[in-house]
């Protein structure tokens, strides 16, 4: 897979997996396990840079005696988030077209 889609595809995902409620690292990793492999080292990237983008906030709380990162999406990463879904609707209708002449083969 192209590896800016995937990426683009990845950061959709985190977003969607905190859209519902504040959550912490391996919490997402563990939500988004059902559908696809995320290591550690790629989730705090793509973490890091939807902060930075002001799609997402932080806050840091002690939990079990330890400081654990909490991200909560922001309006950007909701506006983000309904973007996908109006693009998926374009990337569908491609796919579409692309598989038609296999699907006229079969």
């Amino acid at each position: 897979m192209d590896i800016q889609l995937k990426r683009g595809l990845l950061d959709v995902c985190v977003l969607a997996a905190i859209k519902d409620g504040e959550s912490y690292g391996y919490k997402i990793i563990k939500d988004m396990k059902p559908y696809t492999e995320l290591s550690e080292s790629t989730l705090y990237t793509i973490l890091k840079r939807l902060e930075n983008a002001r799609m997402l906030t932080v806050r840091t709380a002690e939990h079990g005696g330890r400081l654990r990162k909490y991200y909560r999406i922001t309006g950007e990463g909701l506006s983000r988030i309904e973007e996908f879904k109006e693009d998926w609707n374009e990337i569908l209708s491609i796919y579409r077209f692309v598989t038609k002449e296999e699907e006229g083969n079969e």
